[in-house]
């Protein structure tokens, strides 16, 4: 009895495997069978040892199949296990073939390797995308700041996808170019009044030349006029002319003050050795009185002599009060 209930398990387990195994590999095989994919039932169950899923790869080759594109199943396995998306490459291969585009399978997959979005790439070569650049700030000739928004209408180059620049190149080339020419403009009056004259010289310049899009044209959507630069500069130039100058006065002022002060520390220097010499005056005359040097009469000629030199001082200087002669007191 128990080996009877052993066999049953067995044959249970044997019966789910094959459940499993007919609606999964057989029902995938049946399925390709019938849409013409042509898919190994063997090739499919060793599908799942390679760790590529069967249902996936099946259905990508049922759908080219249909399309009329031939792509072989181990090319599909291996871009599959090289981390590409199997299903965006074909649905890309479909379009580019509905629209007449020149696409084999192994730029497709090369560009989904890339990490680029193939089918968008795709459609973006049927219907162009349209690119707004941010606001472009220039100055004219004449000092004049203008603000310019532009709108790029670029067509996905399928051939120049893999190594190509991307959407960032081609905005700031058209912002350079902007820049450039309103630059080159003598006033800002003639790009307000012809802005498509910043398209034109732009365009001139082959902007799209290395990236992954063709520039089909340039729009200006809006100009606006901003500050005027030249003046605010002259006002800083001005401003800082200034400052200098300012700053040369202030040094000069305190060279002629340290000066100043240098000439009055002399003058006081010179007064105290005079104050000193006269402070010897009398004590030289006493020393004289005392040795005989000097007589009264001397003394007294010396008095009439500073006298009369006040005296003629005073005629000479009314304004100025009489004076002592400091050095006989």
């Amino acid at each position: 009895m128990q080996i009877m209930s052993i066999l049953l398990i067995i044959a249970g387990i044997l019966g789910l495997v094959l459940v499993y195994f007919a609606f999964s590999y057989i029902g995938l095989w049946i399925q390709a069978l019938v849409s013409g994919a042509r898919v190994g039932l063997f090739n499919i169950i060793f599908m799942r040892f390679r760790k590529v899923p069967p249902k996936l790869v099946v259905e990508s080759k049922i759908m080219a199949v249909k399309a009329g594109i031939d792509i072989a199943t181990d090319s599909l396995e291996s871009h599959y296990l090289a981390g590409g998306n199997v299903s965006r490459v074909i649905q890309a291969l479909i379009a580019a073939d509905k629209a007449n585009i020149d696409l084999p399978f192994n730029r497709a997959a090369a560009i989904d390797l890339a990490g680029r979005d193939v089918l968008e790439a795709v459609q973006m070569s049927v219907n162009p995308k349209v690119i707004e650049t941010p606001i472009v700030a220039a100055m004219a000739k004449d000092g004049i700041q203008l603000k310019a928004i532009s709108r790029v209408t670029v067509r996905a180059n399928i051939d120049r996808l893999v190594g190509g620049a991307g959407e960032e190149t081609i905005l700031a080339r058209v912002g350079e170019g902007i820049v450039t020419t309103i630059g080159s403009a003598v006033t800002h009056k003639q790009v307000l009044e012809n802005p498509d004259t910043i398209s034109k010289m732009v365009l001139k310049k082959g902007l799209d030349a290395g990236t992954a899009y063709e520039i089909l044209s340039i729009d200006i959507a809006d100009v606006d006029v901003g500050k005027n630069i030249g003046a605010e500069l002259e006002t800083d130039r001005a401003e800082a002319d200034k400052k200098i100058a300012q700053a040369k006065a202030e040094e000069k002022r305190a060279m002629a003050y340290a000066q100043e002060q240098e000439m009055k520390a002399r003058v006081q220097e010179m007064r105290a050795k005079v104050v000193e010499a006269e402070a010897q005056v009398p004590l030289a005359m006493a020393e004289a009185f005392r040795s005989g040097n000097l007589g009264i009469m001397d003394y007294y000629k010396m008095q009439n002599i500073s006298a009369d030199t006040r005296m003629r001082d005073t005629i000479a200087a009314p304004d100025q009060p009489d004076q002592p002669d400091e050095s006989l007191k």
